[in-house]
């Protein structure tokens, strides 16, 4: 009995700390998503990097409803009757970034397993939708806002088919209010033909031929093929999921994403995709893009390239060869994106990717630009809504102290997401006013 009411004290206790820190910490939740804009705002005086190349100095930017209505020099043209007019002078207006093939969202803390919702049981999944799983109260996102990134793209991993991911802004109550576009593509893990391991022991790589690649490829021609008859059929019997999911494929309204890096690999995963009609195919990874450049333009097969802050893969490639793969797909002709993969946590320093390879890619900053704007909205199909800063398109954009691309220069400052202006606190900028307090001290 003693020992019963031993545990009963101890668990009273243990709840009783656990809302004591909840109470104490309830304050310190993201900001509500903006508001709807209610009245005409318009911008003058900024640098207006309009995301397609073109710069426009000392211009003006207007927007009512979520919608641009003007873009230009400044002028009397700016003058709205019952507009807000806010002078940005000195300040450098840019399209809101695009962050593609990460797991922001759905991926919160990696060693808390209830926070991880990117993968699922099983090797076929192409019915496992990103969308339904896209947590808006992630204390990531309002960090990725804070350094200018507006869209993320969700994506589900694992096995050989992942799922479908989806479109979203960096702002809204759930996902049906933060969604931009739903379903945009399903998510393939091509077989590499070599395969490498690590040893926990010495530390070292080694990389052999990989024997299940055949049995992976058969898999892929019969799912392929089963899905390619089922979408031929204009009322099948017998619903299948898994059918359903792949119709787009075959129709152009949604991509097949192929993560592959060998250039023997992306070759193959085109040819295969081609073989079955699929309309819109993007490789992803790209390792040794560079390689097959030829083959990817006259096939229109653009790459959203894996992090490119890294060594390079092979020990007898150039040590600036990440750094420069951007650039040389983008000179070759290639439509080119960048992003941070895996590492959903680093998202918000998506800008200085693109930065870098405008340092040794042999392109501008406007043109590094477009890798995480203009040329990421085309691979996803929502480049009418996004990407560039147009007439007719959506008013989802930021202002900086400088250039958004060099650290230097990467102060946000204002955030409009349809319109709405967006609150920029979060976690970390909670963190560093605490503990700068504390420390701040003489």
């Amino acid at each position: 009995m003693k020992i019963k009411k031993y545990i009963k004290i101890k668990q009273v206790a243990c709840i009783a700390v656990l809302l004591t820190y909840f109470f104490k910490n309830s304050y310190a939740q993201n900001p509500a998503p903006a508001l709807p804009q209610t009245k005409p705002v318009v911008l003058t005086g900024a640098t207006i990097h309009v995301g397609n190349g073109q710069v426009i100095e000392n211009g003006v930017i207007a927007f009512d409803k979520g919608i641009i209505t003007l873009v230009g020099p400044a002028g009397p043209a700016g003058n709205i009757s019952g507009a807000e007019i806010i002078d940005v002078k000195g300040k450098h207006i840019f399209p809101g970034l695009i962050s593609l093939n990460t797991t922001v969202g759905i991926q919160e803390i990696a060693s808390v397993r209830a926070t991880l919702d990117y993968n699922e049981v099983g090797q076929i999944n192409p019915h496992v939708r990103a969308l339904v799983a896209y947590n808006t109260d992630s204390e990531v996102i309002p960090t990725l806002r804070g350094n200018g990134i507006l869209l993320s793209q969700a994506v589900p991993q694992g096995g050989i088919i992942s799922g479908s991911s989806s479109v979203f802004y960096t702002d809204g109550w759930n996902w049906e209010d933060a969604v931009l576009k739903k379903d945009d593509g399903i998510w393939l893990n091509w077989p590499a033909f070599l395969a490498s391991s690590f040893n926990y022991e010495d530390f070292t790589v080694s990389v052999k031929k990989n024997e299940k690649r055949q049995e992976i490829l058969d898999q892929f021609r019969s799912v392929f093929s089963d899905a390619k008859a089922y979408s031929a059929v204009a009322n099948p019997i017998v619903t299948n999921l898994r059918m359903v999911a792949m119709k787009p494929l075959f129709d152009g309204s949604a991509n097949l994403y192929i993560r592959a890096d060998y250039a023997k690999d992306i070759i193959e995963a085109i040819k295969f995709a081609k073989e079955f009609d699929i309309k819109k195919v993007v490789i992803v990874g790209g390792d040794e893009s560079y390689k097959v450049t030829s083959f990817l333009k006259e096939n229109q097969v653009p790459v959203i390239l894996n992090q490119t802050h890294r060594l390079p893969g092979r020990a007898d490639e150039n040590v600036y060869l990440p750094y420069e793969l951007p650039g040389l797909l983008h000179k070759a002709g290639v439509k080119v994106a960048v992003t941070y993969a895996d590492e959903w946590w680093r998202t918000r320093n998506l800008a200085f990717l693109a930065g870098t390879s405008s340092g040794f890619g042999n392109v501008t900053s406007d043109e590094a630009l477009q890798f995480i704007t203009k040329n990421a909205a085309e691979i996803t199909g929502i480049d009418k809504q996004v990407g560039t800063l147009e007439k007719g398109k959506q008013a989802s954009f930021l202002v900086s102290t400088g250039d958004i691309l060099d650290m230097r220069g990467n102060v946000v400052q204002m955030v409009f997401i349809k319109g709405g202006k967006v609150n920029l606190d979060d976690k970390q900028k909670r963190l560093y006013e605490k503990y700068k307090e504390k420390y701040g001290k003489k």
